[in-house]
């Protein structure tokens, strides 16, 4: 499915952000994310969010390379050559980024591949579902007499909602509909291979999404994003409910009882602990790890989560953190910074199509606010110490696990710098001749 990770980092085939360089030993999926300029239909997506950013910086070095060139041929100053050509060179990059942006990117961006080869380039969208599916039990299929890990990353339920004739027009609630209803037909699927193949007992099954609904994401007055309830806020929020808070369905017969619901704080962090719990492995004891194993809460051992506090990032920065006080059974949530919506009311940003994490599109909360979920799951009513006589005192705990939490982080290399976002054709998966990247090996291989 979907890698989203990227693949490159020196050169067109050192792979080094590829599935098979990160303990993975079989790879079929995209390895970018999804967007509307895989389709052409729709808005465009990735262009609405970056277009602005790689237009302003390619002004600026046009202006500061202008304003060096006449100082260099007027001897105002003294300026070496090499760097009026590094700063050309910087700046031809990011206007052919803001240029690609507009069109090249399905054919760049919207790639298929197995293991290290690329087989689609673009991807057909009609045949992906099919595609991806057939991979999955193909692979259930070749391992099942033997311990595996498959990680399936649909492509459902994210625009541009690639959905196949069979589901059009099923659902009552339009084209989302259609999609997550063939998104739970993919699911059942597989889960059919795993009881036909005779695992139903020995397989643990985990279902989540990444995050809430994209409230942003709209065709006219078709919502395509999904709803996210009673909740505030959705996908690109690093704080709010509706942004953060997800379903988790959990199916393992014989180990764990059917129909149970579990009201405690887990996390996809927990992801990781569990499966090295599952394999009867360590997680690593030279580093801080975040999540904590799901087993003990599963299987009844414990009734409370690993989880006492809970930090939420939006990117790099801190924008709430909740406070599960196991003694009273509440749960508390203070927001640092939240995003500013536009409009005002809307309760989204639909003005940027993806509200952002810091700068003017954010304002910051000093005293934070305050919410008490237990009482108040939807985040309308801030507290205060005339409205809560315990608001100092939580927030003060509240903010000793920061300090205590930023303790455990160390400084490492921002992988959404302007600089590692700006578009390095050297770096440019390419099935052909660069820039002409067009193939489809998928026929061949079927």
């Amino acid at each position: 499915g979907k890698w989203h990770m990227g693949v490159n980092c020196k050169s067109r085939r050192d792979h080094c952000h590829h599935p098979l360089n990160h303990g993975f030993d079989y790879f079929y999926g995209m390895p970018f994310t999804l967007l509307n300029e895989c389709q052409g239909t729709d808005d465009p997506e990735l262009a609405k969010s970056l277009q602005d950013t790689y237009w302003l910086y390619t002004q600026m070095i046009i202006l500061a390379e202008l304003t060096l060139l006449i100082g260099k041929l007027t001897n105002l100053f003294s300026v070496k050559w090499k760097i009026i050509i590094c700063l050309a060179i910087c700046g031809l990059l990011y206007f052919i980024s803001w240029f690609s942006s507009y069109g090249f990117t399905k054919y760049w961006n919207c790639i298929l591949m197995r293991n290290h080869d690329i087989t689609e380039q673009p991807m057909d969208l009609e045949k992906t579902t099919s595609n991806m599916l057939k991979e999955a039990v193909l692979f259930i299929e070749r391992n099942k007499h033997r311990p595996f890990l498959l990680f399936v990353s649909l492509l459902h339920v994210h625009t541009p909602l690639i959905t196949t004739e069979k589901f059009l027009g099923r659902s009552r609630h339009g084209l989302y509909g259609d999609n997550v209803e063939e998104m739970d037909w993919m699911v059942g699927k597989l889960l059919d291979v795993i009881d036909k193949e005779g695992l139903k007992n020995t397989t643990f099954i985990y279902f989540a999404s990444d995050h809430g609904g994209s409230l942003e994401a709209h065709r006219g007055n078709a919502q395509l994003g999904g709803w996210n309830g009673i909740y505030k806020g959705g996908k690109g929020m690093g704080g709010w409910e509706g942004g953060i808070r997800v379903p988790g369905i959990v199916r393992w017969p014989g180990v764990l009882p059917a129909g149970t619901v579990i009201n405690e704080l887990t996390s996809l962090m927990d992801v990781f602990p569990t499966l090295v719990h599952l394999a009867g492995g360590a997680v690593p004891q030279d580093r801080v790890i975040d999540g904590r194993t799901l087993l003990p809460l599963l299987r009844g051992a414990v009734q409370h989560s690993g989880h006492e506090f809970m930090f939420h990032y939006c990117g790099v920065f801190l924008h709430a953190v909740r406070w599960h006080q196991k003694d009273s059974g509440t749960i508390w949530k203070a927001h640092y910074a939240t995003p500013v919506f536009q409009p005002e009311a809307s309760g989204a940003c639909f003005g940027r199509g993806i509200c952002p994490c810091f700068g003017d599109g954010v304002t910051h909360h000093n005293p934070p606010l305050l919410f008490d979920l237990s009482q108040d799951p939807s985040e309308l009513n801030p507290l205060s110490a005339d409205t809560e006589p315990l608001s100092d005192t939580v927030m003060r705990r509240i903010g000793k696990a920061v300090e205590e939490h930023r303790k455990t982080l160390t400084p490492v290399p921002q992988q959404l710098s302007p600089h590692n976002n700006v578009w390095k054709p050297w770096l440019q998966p390419c099935c052909g001749t660069f820039p002409f990247c067009w193939c489809d090996e998928e026929d061949n291989k079927a």
